[in-house]
């Protein structure tokens, strides 16, 4: 699936010389103190700056690209206005802060955010000049303020973001893959939408951060709890979604939908499992369905971190963090994602995490349950493995009800037999 699609909804008429857009009194801030970032240019600047860009030296992004672009000029990175420079990457990197300004101490980032670039795209670049951003099908993005062109330390930003150097790791491959050079500066955007662009595009699920907003002042909920989720909802997921409900006004579904790595279920499939779940079992009036079009970096607690502050922009108040959270291989420790959150005060993410742990169906029991709540041992817990439950699929078996339940395994197996 393409990286970046249609938002239905994005913000508009707003020109990129104004940063951002307050949000609604009653909901939590978003991140930075700043306000709602919106980059996305009004009719008449989209039209100047496409004959600006006529003149412009090229970056043609990469899919990450695309989607971080995106991802900024919604307000969904606030408080970033476009892509980092030097000071922000370095600190990032090692305080897991933005750059200090006007003496204070910068707001909690934890993955720094890049443009990158080769070696000859580089050398059409002129610092304190612009560049025109393009998608890889040709459309034209954005225009950029190449304020700062500065090396890429990916031996600074590897080892701190990912906890490992290993090339397998596909975080750190992507990093490794990228240019040699960062560009960073404030984006004016265009559209986050390539003019041609097949598939699906989950137009009634994308909405920006200033539409969950109003949808969750329209609903009237206050306190609402986020669910990232990169994978189908199996029952364990569920349970801990539900077990957040009880506790808040609504629960907003936000599974991310841009780029992965190979192998990962495609997003329109898992799209399809989510609704059908949430249709089914799910109460309408407290729960809502929308998608995030960021880029995965499988970075663990680190971006955990980053999910968390992101949901903050879309207007929740609470973040569910269970076992292994963005996590890959077996770089983290199944519970490191959770962990990394007591290192900072309350105030510096304003943010409610909700630590789930490891929960399944104990037969015992006759519920879900978790370590805290089951005496039993796992002999009898209906846990089954990734590969296990890919062979199930793959011979058009649904794994037990007590794992999936059945509407979606049938959209896992249509799936799955078909490859």
């Amino acid at each position: 699936m393409p990286a970046t699609v249609a938002p239905s909804h994005a913000p508009t008429g707003s020109s990129s010389s104004s940063a951002s857009t307050q949000p609604a009194s009653s909901l939590i801030a978003p991140h930075g103190g700043s306000g709602l970032v919106n980059r996305i240019v009004d009719a008449e600047r989209a039209k100047a700056l496409r004959e600006r860009a006529k003149t412009l030296p090229r970056i043609t992004l990469s899919a990450k690209q695309a989607c971080d672009l995106e991802m900024i000029a919604i307000g969904a990175f606030s408080p970033l206005t476009g892509f980092m420079k030097q000071a922000d990457f370095a600190s990032v990197c090692t305080n897991m802060r933005l750059a200090d300004a006007d003496g204070k101490a910068g707001a909690v980032w934890p993955i720094p955010i890049t443009l990158s670039v080769d070696d000859a795209v580089k050398n059409t670049l002129e610092r304190r000049g612009q560049a025109a951003l393009y998608h890889s099908d040709g459309t034209l993005m954005a225009v950029m303020d190449t304020s700062d062109i500065y090396p890429h330390d990916k031996k600074l930003e590897i080892p701190n973001v990912f906890a490992t150097e290993d090339a397998a790791h596909p975080g750190v491959k992507a990093v490794m893959d990228e240019g040699n050079w960062c560009v960073g500066g404030t984006l004016h955007v265009i559209t986050v939408t390539p003019e041609k662009e097949p598939g699906e595009q989950f137009t009634e699920y994308r909405r920006p951060p200033a539409v969950t907003r109003a949808e969750f002042e329209k609903r009237g909920w206050k306190t609402i709890v986020a669910f990232q989720t990169r994978n189908p909802i199996h029952r364990a997921h569920e349970y801990l979604t539900k077990c957040a409900q009880e506790m808040v006004d609504g629960l907003m579904v936000h599974p991310l939908v841009g780029e992965t790595k190979p192998g990962d279920i495609p997003a329109d499939v898992r799209m399809e499992c989510y609704k059908v779940l949430t249709d089914k079992y799910y109460v309408p009036a407290r729960t809502l369905l929308s998608v995030m079009p960021a880029a995965m970096r499988y970075a663990g607690p680190r971006e955990a971190i980053l999910h968390a502050i992101v949901r903050k922009n879309y207007g929740c108040t609470h973040f569910i963090v269970g076992r292994d959270h963005a996590g890959v291989g077996n770089y983290y420790g199944t519970y490191d994602a959770q962990k990394i959150f007591d290192r900072f005060k309350p105030d510096d993410l304003g943010v409610t995490i909700l630590k789930f742990e490891h929960t399944a169906w104990c037969n015992a029991c006759e519920s879900m349950v978790s370590p805290k709540t089951c005496p039993h041992g796992d002999d009898r817990k209906v846990a089954l493995s990734g590969t296990k439950v890919r062979d199930m699929l793959a011979s058009a078996q649904r794994p037990p009800q007590e794992f999936s339940r059945p509407e979606v395994a049938d959209v896992l197996i249509k799936w799955a037999t078909k490859k």
